[in-house]
């Protein structure tokens, strides 16, 4: 793991065998690993376990959204395993995000597990905020809400579409972690994403993180997939 890589990606494959091969193959590339819902319920914890053994953090992406005691037992039960990061939604209220924060600061403080909210999914647009959620919020304003409900929760930083990463960095402060998924390269499709940017255009207004998939895992070369995005980034020593 080269820890200047600002990548993160997205292991949204059926199989830990699978899995395995890309990230040794993907590795000198990355930040970390990212594990959700897909791959953590066909395989569990030894999913986490195998990244680990290959030396990658792991973000553990299960978007925790219940009563507050659930999430933080959840919580409890993330940070043993030793990931370096987790999320929960935003919008689950402010009992829920404390309780995720308490239930995370009691970790060993180099140990930390990281908590993120997630604010509004990159596959939601203005008028699913509108219809679904009835806010009379714009989306931009929807997600600078939900990132000052997780910040004064005391939470380490947010997920959100690279598209309201200046909104956020300007509410929220330099120290607040941003991870953007919805990055595609400049030639890639969109595919079910709706507000993206380049990884590039991501890591310049802000993101201290960018979660790549589908461009990486559906290249014909996925290494030399993550070695261009991880350069376009600002890695060094990539070439």
């Amino acid at each position: 793991m080269t820890p200047a890589s600002r990548v993160i990606v997205a292991l949204d494959v059926p199989a830990l065998g699978q899995a395995v091969a890309l990230a040794r193959g993907l590795a000198p590339f990355l930040a970390a690993v990212k594990i959700g819902s897909q791959l953590f319920t066909a395989e569990g914890p030894q999913a986490v376990r195998a990244m680990h053994d290959l030396g990658l953090r792991v973000f553990l992406d299960l978007k925790f959204h219940d009563i507050p005691n659930t999430v933080a037992g959840a919580i409890v039960a993330v940070r043993a395993l030793g990931v370096w990061m987790a999320n929960v939604h935003a919008g689950g209220g402010a009992a829920m995000l404390k309780a995720a924060a308490q239930a995370a600061a009691v970790s060993p403080a180099k140990q930390r597990l990281l908590v993120l909210g997630v604010t509004v999914l990159t596959s939601l647009s203005e008028a699913d905020i509108t219809t679904t959620w009835g806010t009379t919020r714009t989306l931009p304003q929807q997600v600078v809400h939900l990132a000052r409900e997780a910040q004064t929760a005391g939470l380490d930083g947010v997920v959100a579409s690279p598209q309201e990463i200046g909104l956020i960095r300007h509410s929220c402060g330099p120290g607040f972690l941003i991870v953007a998924p919805g990055v595609r390269p400049a030639d890639g499709a969109p595919d079910d994403q709706r507000r993206v940017m380049t990884p590039g255009e991501a890591v310049a207004a802000g993101a201290d993180y960018v979660v790549v998939g589908r461009p990486i895992l559906a290249a014909a070369n996925p290494v030399e997939a993550a070695r261009r995005i991880a350069i376009e980034c600002g890695m060094e020593h990539a070439e």
